[in-house]
């Protein structure tokens, strides 16, 4: 049986590209003559947009962020959008046809500009900017809201506001939120008074992302350890930034004391998950009552296992490590990172088939489909 005789995939991280109107026809008032915009610079000759923010000195090519499907030797970074074929990073009626070319059903859609704004050092602003996002974002699912699925945005200027931002985001009718690396005040999320935000996460059954890039601009811009000359060691070690935060919640006791809190890690790949969890245990047993850490009812690698979901697309490994039992398929979310340079689109179903060819059919239905159905309880068909 073929893949596509068995499911329809669904995507649980594609992204917009977001267009000058999203921010500058839905911001308040206050922050109109700042807000973020497509502009058009020379360089080296060339015409390029690009995304300008205030507080952000670097500018952003928007060619950049749409590039799925050109080859490495393209000049993906550079060019106008009246160039660019993928006008479904901001039009949902072409997105339609970008999904059913990629041969998927749905998508979970994060921002582009939007993970940028998550480092930007001003919490007022950025908060503005992200109500300006969810209000574009509402009307742009709203073609399809069987076939996109919005996350809203939270700066966290405080837990109050983060759970008031959750339920508005719920009755807007998108399936969960994406946070900042950093929340927007005092404190960290493993802080006590943090927990009515998860508890409300739990109440509202609306999964919580943390997703790769959304940390502080100056430390994206270095890589993850700022070392070496070559960009290339920073998009690698992206995924250590993410694996940072997801210590915190097993090692600070986040999740035990709320076990039936679900986070997404997104886009930082899973095949590197059963070697991190075990190094969690050999710590947590090597060094108990020499080093300061509270006691936790589970093993850290039952809660990596159990807590959180991990979405990636073309990691080979994470499709060989669940054919072996060392990830729990019930927490793999496939992605196909739509319009971005790393996406697998046009060409996921046949990647897929590849991917997934020593899988059994159950474990294809968790990874590519059931999961993110069940997590983010989508309307679709089964």
């Amino acid at each position: 049986m073929s893949l596509t005789d068995l499911l329809t995939p669904i995507s649980s991280d594609s992204h917009i590209a977001e267009p000058t109107n999203c921010y500058r026809d839905n911001i308040e008032a206050k922050y109109k003559d700042a807000a973020p915009y497509i502009g058009r610079v020379d360089r080296d000759g060339k015409p390029v947009d690009v995304y300008i923010v205030d507080g952000i000195p670097d500018q952003i090519p928007v060619m950049g962020i749409i590039s799925a499907g050109r080859s490495s030797k393209e000049q993906f970074n550079t060019g106008t959008l009246d160039l660019c074929e993928h006008q479904g990073g901001w039009d949902p009626k072409a997105r339609l046809a970008d999904q059913d070319r990629d041969g998927i059903g749905g998508e979970i859609i994060y921002p582009s500009l939007g993970m940028v704004l998550c480092g930007h050092p001003d919490g007022d602003y950025k908060n503005a900017c992200f109500n300006a996002y969810d209000r574009w974002l509402q009307e742009y699912c709203s073609t399809a809201p069987d076939r996109l699925f919005g996350l809203g945005q939270t700066a966290i200027r405080s837990v109050k506001e983060a759970i008031a931002d959750m339920e508005r985001h719920k009755a807007m009718g998108f399936k969960g939120m994406m946070l900042p690396a950093f929340p927007a005040m005092e404190g960290d999320y493993s802080d006590a008074e943090f927990d009515p935000l998860w508890e409300a996460s739990i109440a509202l059954k609306m999964p919580l992302s943390f997703h790769v890039l959304t940390g502080k601009r100056d430390e994206i811009m270095g890589g993850a350890s700022g070392r070496g000359k070559s960009k290339l060691s920073g998009f690698v070690n992206l995924v250590r930034a993410i694996q940072d935060i997801f210590a915190m919640f097993v090692f600070d006791g986040v999740f035990d004391r709320h076990p039936d809190l679900r986070l997404v890690c997104t886009e930082a790949d899973a095949g590197w998950l059963p070697h991190f969890a075990a190094r969690a245990d050999h710590a947590y047993k090597r060094f108990e009552g020499t080093i300061k850490q509270p006691r936790m009812s589970k093993l850290p690698s039952e809660f990596f296992r159990e807590n959180i979901y991990v979405t990636f697309q073309d990691d080979v490994s994470a499709f060989q490590l669940a054919g072996m039992g060392l990830l729990n398929t019930d927490r793999l979310m496939w992605a196909n990172d739509f319009p971005h340079s790393d996406s697998t689109w046009p060409t996921s179903i046949p990647q897929l088939e590849e991917f997934t060819r020593d899988l059994t059919d159950h474990q294809k239905r968790r990874i590519l489909r059931d999961n993110v159905v069940e997590l983010y309880n989508l309307p679709v068909a089964a």
